[in-house]
């Protein structure tokens, strides 16, 4: 399954050449499920999956542009691209003229640590110390500890990256979200897993379209709605994670 999606994406930046993309911002620091970069394209996972899905809905080839997350809100503004995913309105620096979708991803932030790290922790009782973070993102949780200096960033350029220093003894901590989290175990034995040892944050995330003529914007917002209603973007997500995109309040509710 996960092929004919790999596929799907390929044939979604490969054909149409000739008609007007629908351009889509990769951001370089995520790691598989939600996206894997080889040679500076996307090849397969979650975000490229739907937004592939979605162009071909709006009848428009997809084309990809991976960006450092502090090149985002400049590439936006400049109309270099047209959509941005999985993310929340308080990442995105005012100033852009944007359409949101409704909420159609769930975050879960966790501070993890390795096999060998006790199986909980309370932030304010850390020691000094340096935290495994991705360049460029914030981290609201754990800022006040960072402007205190009782924590210290240690940034790589991808989650993935993040996540081998820790296993490999760079810091004692690191910040990752549970998708993440996940696929990393499940390509490691059960002695050199990571394992959450606080949670930081939850969050419900959207896309944003920019609010210009030349781009089918309602279009687009309508196409996610109704990919998120009929189940399919939840679908994607379950095919890479085995996780339905909840929170436990909401797996929890009637």
């Amino acid at each position: 399954m996960r092929s004919a999606m790999g596929a799907l994406l390929l044939l979604g930046t490969g054909c149409l050449a000739d008609e007007v993309p629908l351009r889509f911002a990769i951001t370089d620091g995520w790691a598989m499920p939600m996206v894997q970069i080889e040679r500076g394209r996307p090849t397969q996972g979650i975000l490229p999956d739907i937004m592939t899905s979605l162009a071909t809905q709006v009848g428009m080839p997809a084309e990809f542009h991976v960006l450092s997350r502090a090149r985002m809100d400049g590439a936006m503004k400049q109309g270099e691209i047209d959509v941005r995913c999985y993310v929340s309105p308080d990442w995105v620096s005012e100033g852009g003229n944007y359409l949101w979708s409704v909420p159609l991803f769930f975050q879960r932030d966790v501070l993890v640590g390795t096999a060998n790290a006790p199986a909980a922790v309370t932030l304010a009782t850390l020691a000094h110390q340096s935290i495994g973070t991705v360049l460029s993102y914030t981290y609201p949780t754990l800022q006040p500890f960072f402007d205190g200096g009782q924590l210290h960033r240690d940034d790589a350029r991808s989650q993935e990256q993040v996540l081998a220093k820790l296993l490999a003894g760079r810091y004692r901590y690191a910040v990752t979200n549970q998708w993440a989290l996940d696929w990393f175990n499940q390509r490691h034995n059960a002695d050199r897993q990571l394992h959450e040892v606080a949670l930081l944050q939850e969050q419900q995330l959207s896309c944003y379209v920019r609010d210009d003529p030349k781009i089918p914007a309602q279009r687009i917002l309508r196409t996610l709605l109704k990919m998120k209603t009929s189940g399919e973007i939840d679908a994607i997500i379950r095919l890479y994670t085995g996780r339905r995109d909840t929170s436990q309040a909401e797996a929890g509710s009637p």
